[in-house]
């Protein structure tokens, strides 16, 4: 079965299947989340079996909705899929618009609408192994220190969005 999302081809916003908006390199819409308990930011090491970007670090949740999805019904739809993650209320930080390669002759040219979430230190979490490796807790400092070090562990949105957006979704934490 397909996994249809919206992509805009020829101007016009339609139903593609996901994969082939990534081998083309359609612009997409496209969802991420922020999980966060005060200055700290839950993160995702994607599982080895994704088609692409494979075990690297990216934020709590990233995703397209299905063709027709709300975006908020996404975010909170892929928090519990992903994560096992239920009972939190996304708040909208405004959307993100980037393309990057991400590997295997794929591109992700993306308009995001980004959510936060506030947690506590508590919140239950279960990955689904066919979409996540492992979660962590870090601070948006520790993060940017990793990043700095060694770039290539994360995703290019998660570096992207640290470098040039921080201060949209995080607020003063991302300053």
């Amino acid at each position: 079965m397909q996994d249809m999302i919206p992509a805009w081809v020829n101007g016009e916003l339609m139903a593609v299947d996901k994969l082939a908006a990534h081998r083309q390199g359609l612009r997409h819409k496209a969802v991420s989340v922020f999980v966060l308990d005060g200055d700290r930011v839950l993160l995702q090491r994607r599982a080895l079996g994704k088609y692409h970007t494979p075990g690297l670090w990216a934020n709590t949740c990233c995703t397209h909705p299905h063709w027709q999805e709300s975006d908020t019904d996404c975010a909170v739809r892929r928090l519990q899929q992903e994560l096992g993650i239920a009972g939190l209320t996304p708040i909208h930080r405004g959307e993100v618009r980037y393309r990057a390669d991400v590997g295997n002759g794929m591109v992700e040219d993306e308009v995001v609408q980004v959510f936060v979430c506030d947690a506590g230190a508590d919140l239950a979490v279960a990955p689904n192994p066919d979409e996540v490796a492992e979660v962590r807790w870090a601070t948006l400092d520790a993060l940017r220190a990793e990043i700095a070090a060694d770039p290539a562990r994360f995703t290019p949105w998660l570096r992207i969005y640290l470098e040039d957006h921080a201060a949209r979704i995080f607020g003063s934490l991302g300053r």
